[in-house]
């Protein structure tokens, strides 16, 4: 053998050897890095089932809020419907004389005055008084209805309010881990 190729054998085990000590350094620290990135995930995945803890802990006490914000609304719909049913509860009555639906369209002279009296609003004399019984069943229905829009509109305000304040802790529980 001649010394050429003995050096160009030299060399390419040399070539060799700094190619595997670095092929098994380049897998060796690809091994550390998953390592450490599996360390560092299952630490980031420890602080977000936290947080996902915290945030339903916030959704539950607000849910349970508004549970019982709800039932409170309930419960005045109930006695409101119970104080309409006895008559406690009452549309007021009209206090200026009401236009009739279909007034009569005057005819005959302008110069010449009318002797005769305004009609009257009611046909009933009785009519504008309540009765001593208590409200009529459409004033009762009428009255039952407002009451149950009115306990909707303030289930949806209550509603409202709580996503809200729910919105704003969850809000404020992540922005505080960052």
């Amino acid at each position: 053998m001649t010394s050429i190729q003995r050096t160009a054998i030299v060399v390419l085990l040399a070539l060799l050897v700094v190619f595997g000590i670095y092929k098994w350094g380049y897998g060796r620290g690809w091994g550390d890095r998953d390592a450490e990135m599996q360390a560092v995930i299952a630490k980031k995945n420890e602080e977000a089932r936290q947080t996902e803890q915290k945030l339903s802990e916030v959704m539950q006490s607000k849910e349970t809020e508004l549970r019982k914000a709800n039932d409170v609304i309930d419960k005045k719909q109930i006695d409101l419907n119970a104080a309409i049913r006895a008559g406690r509860v009452r549309l007021p009555a009209p206090s200026c004389v009401q236009a009739t639906p279909n007034p009569t369209i005057a005819s005959g002279d302008r110069n010449e005055a009318r002797g005769q009296p305004d009609p009257a609003p009611h046909t009933n004399p009785d009519a504008s008084r309540p009765s001593e019984s208590g409200p009529s069943e459409a004033e009762r229905k009428t009255l039952e209805l407002i009451a149950q829009i009115a306990a909707e509109g303030d289930r949806a305000i209550n509603q409202l309010n709580a996503c809200i304040t729910a919105y704003e802790q969850v809000r404020i529980t992540i922005n505080a881990k960052q």
